[in-house]
């Protein structure tokens, strides 16, 4: 019995720090994608403190920002270049969901697994 609760206790904590993870900036990553919208493509945001944009534009209102993070990708297009001297330079964004039904924000494809334009991942 002891060990019954013991367990149940360390899963409630896992439960609450994964739920309390959810709303802070930085997050760790899962090791897959799950949660989503199974129409569309899974991505991952590799690189840390992502600007996720309102429009495919650094100008355009950053609605949040993520850290090593799965998403749902809907589309991409090209949008302003972006250069970072670290990763190189893009002008391809892609418009992506944290969950199905969530708000939709920009990622520039720089900071998403799989290169310059995305496979799998229509055009808008």
């Amino acid at each position: 019995m002891k060990r019954l609760i013991s367990r149940t206790a360390l899963g409630l904590a896992a439960a609450a720090l994964a739920v309390g993870g959810l709303a802070t900036s930085a997050q760790a990553a899962p090791a897959v994608a799950s949660g989503g919208d199974p129409a569309l493509t899974d991505v991952y945001i590799w690189a840390t403190d992502v600007n996720l944009r309102q429009q495919p534009t650094t100008d355009s209102p950053r609605l949040a920002q993520r850290s090593q993070w799965w998403a749902d990708a809907i589309c991409q297009t090209q949008g302003q270049t972006v250069h970072d001297p670290a990763v190189g330079t893009n002008n391809w964004w892609t418009a992506v969901m944290e969950f199905s039904g969530s708000d939709v924000a920009w990622v520039n494809n720089l900071y998403i697994r799989g290169g310059q334009k995305i496979a799998g991942v229509p055009d808008c």
